[in-house]
């Protein structure tokens, strides 16, 4: 999903469903949503497939209806995460320095340029968690770790702005860690900034949840 609008009617859903605007069981109607976002069925066609595939839509018979991600999944999905990728990153050291300096080079051009209107975060943030993974060498875990990743993404820059440069940071001084062949702290740090990213998210989740229910 590339399209400018297609990212933005993306981002105003997700605001809806997490403000309970959009509640679970609520259908997600194009036409609808069309209008009340002041776009054309086609960006929100694509949107719409995201969340479907991100999981915070079902289908239901004929219908897309929604479904909200709960506190419980969040510190399930987060728990396992912190397991995988630290044992990942622990086994990480013999990884190619020029991944590293890859990595650290879109890192550091991130902290300087900011998130930008695209998903350069994103993937610069799926490459980054994915490599250490890959280097350890076992494909279920880097199939694991990008579904569990999928099923949270959602919550980047936009949601949770506190954890842009927070985040950015965190990733070099793993990635230092790794540079001295240090991975016992490699996994102590990747285990901090997965914890760090949680707190975050069940931060936002519990506001929006309060807000609803005054």
């Amino acid at each position: 999903m590339s399209q400018p609008l297609a990212k933005q009617a993306y981002g105003k859903i997700i605001e809806m469903i997490l403000a309970g605007m959009l509640k679970p069981g609520d259908v997600l109607q194009e036409a609808k949503l069309g209008d009340e976002l002041a776009m054309s069925r086609t960006p929100v066609r694509e949107a719409i497939k995201r969340i479907e595939a991100e999981g915070l839509a079902v289908q239901e018979g004929r219908f897309l209806k929604v479904r909200t991600l709960t506190i419980a999944e969040v510190e399930e999905i987060f728990f396992l995460r912190g397991v995988i990728e630290s044992h990942c990153v622990r086994n990480a050291t013999s990884i190619a320095s020029g991944t590293l300096d890859d990595l650290e080079r879109r890192v550091m051009a991130l902290i300087a340029q900011g998130p930008g209107e695209d998903d350069e975060e994103r993937v610069v943030d799926d490459d980054f968690h994915l490599s250490f993974a890959r280097a350890a060498g076992n494909q279920m875990m880097v199939r694991t770790i990008r579904d569990l990743r999928r099923r949270t993404c959602m919550f980047d820059h936009s949601l949770v702005p506190a954890r842009f440069l927070k985040g950015c940071n965190e990733h070099l001084e793993i990635i230092k860690a790794i540079r001295e062949k240090d991975g016992a702290r490699a996994g102590q740090l990747m285990k901090a900034h997965v914890g760090n990213a949680r707190d975050a998210i069940l931060e936002r989740l519990k506001a929006e949840q309060a807000r609803a229910t005054r």
